[in-house]
């Protein structure tokens, strides 16, 4: 029986401070919804918590970026990645 993959967190811009690093793992037993990824997150850390569930926070699942209105579905192994507003030039 092969070990489950843990879920690669990235945060991007202002959420590395809150999260306390660049990234994290974060082991699940099978499938889980995005929505109910960023709850466990919450349920570790309420600032972090509260700062994934802000509307401008965009989210991507192995590089692709996801709508917000969708409620995907992430697998052990998975890549997610927060970001928050960009601005430059």
């Amino acid at each position: 029986m092969s070990e489950a993959r843990p879920v690669q967190l990235l945060f991007m811009g202002r959420l590395q401070p809150l999260a306390g690093a660049a990234s994290r793992q974060l082991a699940l037993s099978g499938s889980t919804r995005l929505s109910g990824l960023v709850a466990q997150v919450a349920a570790a850390d309420n600032d972090l918590g509260a700062a994934l569930g802000e509307p401008s926070i965009r989210v991507a699942i192995n590089a692709v970026i996801v709508p917000r209105n969708e409620d995907p579905a992430v697998l052990p192994g998975d890549e997610v990645a927060f970001m928050p507003p960009f601005s430059g030039g």
